[in-house]
């Protein structure tokens, strides 16, 4: 006991005589501090928590895109990037407590064996799934596997007696950032892509190929809600629609060096005429697509501001599978524009509610609650037309959100999953049916319309989940009600998660926007040429608020 006391004296001394002295670094007081916990605290401790806690604290005080994740955040994290993961190729839903299927993944394991959409999984592995509360996340842990695995499930099937066993093999399913391609008209193709991943670039070439070839002359491109993911994919994309020698992006830091992307000369489309779609929550490799294009006068812009994640993160990977993603630089446009809105360093509950604080002020519904500042004020490098900074992508052509149909009642029913689960449920009781009469989407689509007798047994479910009907809420949200539905059955009919976007395509004001802009030349030049007047008004007016 003295020769523990003696010691802990000692270390304090020392420590103590050291910082006196102004000898002790930084790190050696945090390993003075770890030896301290590890040699003399009360209870046992978990040095591997321990450290990870304290990487996690020091990254908090820098910026808000720094980040500390585990071997199985690390995991969950990477595997919608890489294009792929192993399992047994389902996409599923939960309904009343179980696992249903919406469809099988073509080709894949599940498919190959004879599991049908509609099929409800009941056991894995002799471990019940139905009825018993499992979390999303539980269920895919045990679906998902090392490819060539085998993994025993129990369905239950409509109209078929008994469970049916299946043993399934696991292999590599695809995971697709491209969700939606069709034509909007007879020249004119739409591209929706959600994520940029590995494979993005690919997907994208593929989808524009199959759209040429059905007479596509013009593209709407739609970044809406879509969150970034690989740098690479964001330069491999915007290559195909510039000019060779254009730059593309670049990327700077305090320690490390510019570094410059540019055009290779080679990319498919540099002549074909687009409209690039964003919105508050296009991010990061959104923005370096984006804003390339508008650098370069390229395409038109039309949405909202985007998000304004303009830090480069990177990778700095542990033996254990954990991972740290330490911001080195920052996104620059051709022109110079740095893509990050303003933060304050170790303050990032602040960061993550401006997306809500923009709400408020009014920025997502009118034009004049956006701040245009002079300072800010940068030009194209094709036509010199003005372009503003300050955080995000500023579109050429802003377009309010519309809320004149999201009633209280709406978001009730979607917020407590009675929307999706009634079209589960309907498709379920209809799928033959529905199948046997709608041969294409297109016939769906000017075909299908829920009966009035639907609805009922639709608001009585809402009722059932605890959402109370309100007769004059439900007739302002009716039609997108009834839109909404049929876009959900429509996806899980053609199991096809581009229908959804096809059948709410005319309801997408961003994009009947997008659409009419790319069919006006007129328009579609002038804006190219010269830019948006009402933002220079914008910007007029508050130069003279400021004086």
């Amino acid at each position: 006991m003295r020769k523990l006391f003696f010691i802990l004296i000692m270390v304090a001394a020392a420590c103590t005589v050291v910082a006196q002295r102004g000898k002790q670094t930084p790190m050696q007081k945090l390993m003075n501090a770890q030896f301290a916990i590890n040699t003399f605290y009360v209870d046992t401790v978990n040095e591997d928590k321990l450290v990870e806690a304290a990487i996690r604290g020091m990254l908090e005080e820098l910026d808000p895109h720094s980040s500390y994740t585990d071997a199985k955040e690390t995991k969950e994290l990477e595997e919608p990037l890489q294009g792929e993961f192993s399992g047994i190729g389902v996409q599923f839903n939960m309904k009343d407590d179980t696992l249903y299927v919406i469809q099988t993944i073509a080709g894949g394991p599940s498919e190959r064996v004879g599991i049908l959409a509609g099929d409800r999984i009941v056991t894995v592995n002799d471990t019940v799934i139905a009825g018993v509360k499992m979390s999303r996340n539980d269920i895919m842990k045990r679906l998902r596997g090392p490819k060539g695995t085998k993994v025993v499930v129990q369905v239950k099937r409509r109209n078929t007696p008994g469970p049916i066993t299946f043993r399934i093999t696991r292999d590599k399913i695809p995971l697709y950032s491209v969700d939606a391609s069709f034509m909007l008209d007879d020249k004119t193709g739409y591209v929706q892509i959600s994520r940029f991943g590995a494979k993005t670039h690919d997907e994208m070439v593929e989808a524009i190929g199959k759209l040429q070839k059905q007479g596509m002359k013009q593209l709407i491109i739609d970044l809406s809600g879509n969150g970034g993911g690989y740098l690479n994919a964001a330069i491999d994309m915007s290559n195909e629609f510039l000019d060779g020698g254009k730059m593309l992006v670049y990327t700077q830091g305090n320690n490390v060096p510019r570094n410059d992307a540019k055009a290779d000369g080679w990319g498919r489309y540099k002549d074909l005429k687009i409209v690039v779609m964003v919105d508050q929550y296009s991010a990061s490799a959104s923005e370096i697509f984006t804003g390339a294009m508008q650098d370069w006068d390229r395409a038109v812009v039309v949405g909202r501001r985007t998000f304004g994640k303009g830090l480069v993160q990177r990778p700095l990977h542990f033996e254990d599978g954990s991972m740290m993603r330490l911001t080195v630089a920052r996104y620059y446009t051709p022109s110079g524009r740095c893509i990050q809105k303003p933060y304050k360093r170790g303050d990032k509950e602040a960061y993550d509610e401006d997306i809500v604080n923009r709400a408020q002020e009014g920025e997502y519904f009118t034009l004049d609650s956006i701040h245009l500042n002079d300072s800010l004020r940068y030009t194209t490098l094709q036509n010199g037309r003005p372009i503003y900074g300050g955080g995000g992508i500023l579109p050429d052509v802003f377009v309010p959100l519309d809320t004149t149909e999201s009633t209280p009642y709406y978001r009730n029913l979607m917020a407590k999953g009675v929307i999706n689960q009634y079209a589960i449920d309907y498709v379920d009781r209809h799928r033959k049916d529905l199948k046997k009469r709608y041969a294409t989407l297109d016939d769906f689509d000017s075909s299908f319309s829920l009966t009035d007798v639907d609805m009922k047994e639709f608001i009585e479910r809402g009722e059932r989940d605890s959402v109370k009907l309100d007769e004059e809420q439900y007739r302002t949200s009716e039609n997108l009600l009834r839109l909404v539905l049929k876009g959900l059955i429509a996806r899980d009919v053609f199991s096809d998660p581009g229908a959804y976007t096809y059948i709410l395509r005319h309801r997408n004001n961003d994009l009947e926007a997008a659409f009419s802009i790319i069919n006006d030349e007129r328009r579609y030049n002038d804006l190219l040429q010269h830019g948006n007047p009402e933002y220079e008004r914008l910007a007029a007016r508050h130069r003279e608020q400021e004086k």
